[in-house]
């Protein structure tokens, strides 16, 4: 059943890039950056099985990010794609220090969540920073990838290379960084490098997927149904 909801997962994410980006242009997109770094910061806690191997659930919304700025970098320009990237940093660290000084305030004696917060935030700190360093080495990574092939390979016709040139190699980046610098010590040698594993080739493939969706941005661009401001 894992590998059903992980389908339906990966199909809801790109349905609600496209709707954002079809909906506001790149508004939308600077919209849906925060979302999928505050949303795969708390998914990532939570460990599952797919296809027979451990993951850490969070991989989809966050891989996905990178479909948000391959598409702000192609339309709009790295300028455009690195101020997302800062809305996503900031983001994630104004999450990180005010769920964490919310676990100090004393619960009532009618609260019952404050256990269930402390699991999932009182680990955000470590989570956090690796997050942090993957998330900014791997995007920016990305960002001046993309703009390699673009200026190498330029026109439609090389625009599924500009994607996944740039992302499968930012995304090996951003698994070794965040996975070893986030649960080193707190997983088994083992453990940890299925982890590993799985996470780099459930986001590679990701970034294979997300390549019609490319095409379909393009397709809506040349038609002047995005807005462009």
């Amino acid at each position: 059943m894992n590998e059903l909801f992980w389908v339906v997962m990966l199909v809801l994410n790109f349905l609600a890039i496209m709707v954002a980006f079809r909906l506001w242009g790149k508004t939308g997109l600077f919209i849906w950056i925060p979302i999928s770094v505050i949303l795969a910061n708390i998914q990532v806690t939570k460990t599952v099985v797919l296809f027979g191997l451990e993951a850490t659930l969070g991989n989809i919304v966050y891989a996905t990010s990178f479909l948000a700025t391959d598409i702000l970098s192609e339309f709009f320009g790295k300028r455009d794609a690195m101020k997302a990237v800062g809305i996503g940093f900031f983001s994630l660290v104004v999450m990180t220090v005010l769920m964490n000084v919310a676990l100090y305030f004393q619960s009532a004696p009618s609260d019952f969540v404050q256990e269930s917060l402390v699991t999932i935030f009182s680990l955000m700190p470590r989570i956090a920073l690796g997050s942090l360093v993957a998330y900014l080495v791997s995007q920016i990574h990305d960002i001046n990838a993309f703009e390699y092939w673009r200026r190498k390979r330029p026109g439609d016709t090389w625009l599924w290379l500009r994607n996944n040139a740039s992302t499968m190699v930012s995304q090996l980046l951003d698994t070794l960084l965040f996975t070893l610098i986030a649960f080193w010590g707190v997983f088994e040698g083992s453990v940890l490098w299925q982890i590993i594993i799985t996470t780099y080739l459930l986001k590679w493939v990701v970034s294979a997927l997300d390549t019609p969706f490319m095409y379909l941005a393009r397709r809506w661009f040349n038609q002047g149904k995005i807005q462009k401001d």
